[in-house]
């Protein structure tokens, strides 16, 4: 029993702590220490109860949405695989082998906006994985050789991910959603990009020389560590690291002015599958959008949706539905998918889906439920923060978001502030034809 209840206990701690702080608007319940070196690295460390534990994340604040240039898409996530392939100090097999030998957990991902690297180690290994992830950032080397080989899996990896329909449809509605602004390729980037990739070597060099460099990233601690040595070795590995001068200009997207509609069909066998994107607003810390798209995301497609409800359960017409906007730095994607069991429905599914969301436009959300919304999103959140790992996950995304990672407070705080009233405003603002982008996507022989 004493055990159960120290789970428990141990579980609800974030909760605890946030009910308890001197600032209840705060979501973010520990103490967050940042030291910046003189060359812009930012060094943030929360000290957290994980005896013999460490959670070591870089972050570079750059994803697909930096390749500006027409015909280089794929560079971000390219530099993913890259970054594994060695130095002159810690080649591919030595870094290996390393990490072998800490029993470290050691992986990476790139998304829109940034990349990240991230190690779950000993705390005992604090200065070897300093020594290791700094000299890669420094130090990275490969020859042209080696980048085609990459180029080539990487070839791989899209062939593999665009077996499946849902990748297709959802790179068709990036691609027909946005005219000028570099979401409109996914992170694997355009195929045409992907297959000239081994002829970009040099691009490749400029890439890295461009955003890896220190005043783009963070280095992210949580755990089991000291600070006053955390900061000692940030000097010592990180303090020779040279600042870059590139600036970023990513070209912004007029307002969509008409509906797009696109129909694609697919050559094995499979269900129809509905997307849509409605253009949205971009993260803020100021204004109320995003957390009222987050709200309507649960209003409208939750599984305790009337929409959900009546597609999925009553008349089971869709195995799925569901709709939301993730986080991004410019305007965002408002995406809904849903794939449908007959053919013949795909046009009541998709009438059903403009219907709901119709309904929030004009029957403002009961109080008592919109109440019921905020907590679910703040608490879900915070029941999250409960081991190193996830914190420093969480910190990592609006650090590379805003640059602040405690930005986390200020927009949690904006869900408090959102009322009914804000909800109809935006779901008639941004849920209407002219800002909409439809794909269908349906088996060729039941065309």
């Amino acid at each position: 029993m004493f055990r159960f209840t120290l789970a428990i206990l141990l579980l609800f701690i974030p909760l605890l702590l946030v009910a308890r702080g001197e600032d209840e608007s705060k979501i973010f319940p520990y103490q967050m220490n940042q030291v910046t070196l003189d060359n812009g690295l930012k060094i943030f460390s929360v000290p957290f109860p994980s005896p013999g534990i460490v959670a070591y994340y870089t972050v570079v604040r750059a994803g697909s949405r930096n390749e500006i240039e027409p015909g280089l898409s794929g560079f971000a996530h390219f530099f993913e695989h890259m970054m594994f392939r060695g130095t002159e100090k810690y080649n591919k097999d030595k870094y290996n082998e390393v990490l072998k030998l800490m029993g470290a957990d050691n992986n990476a991902f790139t998304t829109d906006d940034f990349t990240a690297y991230h190690t779950l180690a000993s705390s005992a290994e604090l200065e070897t994985i300093m020594d290791i992830e700094s000299d890669r950032f420094m130090n990275l080397k490969y020859s042209e050789e080696d980048f085609k080989t990459e180029a080539g899996a990487i070839l791989g990896e899209y062939n593999k991910n665009f077996s499946s329909p849902f990748m297709t449809i959802y790179e068709k509605l990036r691609e027909s959603s946005y005219e000028k602004h570099t979401y409109k390729h996914t992170t694997m980037g355009f195929l045409k990009d992907i297959l000239d990739m081994p002829n970009q070597y040099n691009y490749s060099l400029k890439f890295f020389d461009r955003w890896y460099r220190p005043e783009n990233c963070a280095v992210i601690v949580v755990g089991d560590f000291d600070q006053n040595k955390l900061v000692e070795l940030a000097h010592k590995y990180y303090g020779n690291w040279k600042r870059g001068s590139f600036t970023l200009n990513v070209p912004i997207d007029a307002p969509q002015k008409k509906e797009k509609v696109v129909n694609l069909t697919w050559k094995a066998k499979t269900l129809p599958i509905l997307a849509m994107g409605y253009r949205g607003p971009a993260f803020s810390t100021d204004e109320l959008e995003m957390p009222t798209m987050d709200i309507i995301s649960q209003l409208v497609f939750s599984q305790t949706s009337p929409l959900y409800n009546k597609l999925v359960i009553e008349k089971q017409l869709v195995e799925f539905v569901e709709g939301s906007q993730g986080d991004s730095r410019d305007p965002g994607l408002f995406m809904i998918f849903t794939r449908i069991k007959d053919p013949k429905n795909i046009n009541i599914v998709r009438d059903e889906i403009y219907a709901a969301l119709e309904e929030i436009k004009n029957k403002p959300v009961a109080d008592e439920k919109l109440a019921t919304i905020k907590s679910y999103l703040k608490y879900s959140f915070a029941m999250g923060l409960n081991n190193a790992d996830a914190i420093a996950g969480k910190l990592s995304h609006y650090y590379q978001i805003t640059g602040d990672p405690e930005s986390m407070n200020k927009v949690y705080a904006l869900y408090e502030k959102v009322t009914a009233d804000d909800i109809v405003k935006v779901a008639k603002k941004y849920f209407i034809k002219e800002n909409r982008t439809v794909v269908t996507l349906v088996e060729e022989d039941s065309k």
